[in-house]
């Protein structure tokens, strides 16, 4: 009786390191996740502004091209998967990968470009044709990283090794909500006057010429875009990180409860049979 005590005793003090570190944990997430919440707000803007820029400058010109206009037959898709590069954070990674999975399964070709260390691995495991991979990104993505990708991937559509790109990450909806999404990223859309009713066209005059304007502009587009996707993406991994830590925490106060309960009962049980015995003695000296 008095070892089982003593491991109950044990255990309580080990889950309660483990509740301590599970708070402290939540209360990093929830910095973090501030943080990264207040980069997605100030990215969202800056995306739609530079994509009605590019809506009003090809609008009112119809005859322009560009090589990330080009619609070619979907042979072999790409799919960039935004994953984290750290665990702890509940179900977020499982969410993205099942996208992905659901994804491949309705293709014929396909090809991963992979963001975050926990998706390379899954799917290096399992053999998937990974085409490119982005490792270490860090609690605080720069824009030189996302210029990195977005490059590769123009590099892979240009290049004719994919015939379409798509992007899969988290969407941060709300700190309790947040939602795997799948983005179609090239090719680009062909703007034109009558898809952008919401938009003026505007008679511009453009120098050197518009096709250099638009080439200078696509390409921040796509930035703008892939650096939206990892804001997004790591707001999401913190919010999930944080309610993964809140849950634990409360988990450890649960069974510290129960144990406590425990030990007192065995406790109990311990003295009740010490005065049983001393009173059995004392009996037996008395006959």
């Amino acid at each position: 009786m008095g070892e089982n005590l003593r491991d109950i005793k044990r255990r309580i003090r080990s889950i309660k390191n483990t509740e301590q570190i599970t708070k402290a944990m939540e209360m990093v997430a929830a910095a973090r996740l501030r943080h990264a919440q207040e980069r997605v707000e100030q990215a969202r803007p800056y995306s739609q502004e530079i994509d009605g820029l590019i809506k009003r400058v090809a609008g009112s010109f119809s005859d322009l091209t560009h090589p990330l206009f080009e619609v070619r037959e979907r042979q072999n898709v790409g799919y960039v998967v935004f994953t984290s590069d750290r665990g702890l954070c509940g179900a977020f990674n499982s969410h993205v990968i099942r996208k992905v999975e659901m994804e491949l399964a309705q293709e014929k070709e396909a090809g991963l470009i992979i963001i975050g260390r926990k998706g390379r691995d899954y799917f290096r495991r399992r053999k998937y044709n990974i085409l490119s991979e982005f490792v270490n990104i860090g609690d605080d993505p720069a824009v030189d990283q996302a210029r990195g990708i977005a490059r590769t991937l123009v590099d892979l559509y240009t290049g004719n090794i994919v015939d379409e790109v798509n992007l899969v990450y988290t969407e941060f909806i709300s700190t309790g909500k947040q939602q795997p999404v799948v983005y179609k990223l090239l090719p680009l859309a062909q703007p034109s006057a009558e898809k952008s009713n919401d938009t003026k066209i505007i008679d511009y005059i453009i120098e050197p010429s518009p096709e250099d304007v638009l080439a200078m502009l696509l390409p921040r587009f796509i930035e703008a875009e892939v650096y939206r996707a990892v804001l997004e993406s790591r707001a999401s991994e913190e919010a999930s990180r944080m309610i993964a830590m809140s849950q634990a925490k409360e988990n450890a106060g649960e069974m510290i409860e129960q144990l406590t309960l425990l030990s007192n009962k065995l406790r109990q049980a311990a003295i009740t049979k010490e005065i049983s015995e001393i009173v059995g003695g004392a009996e037996a000296l008395k006959g």
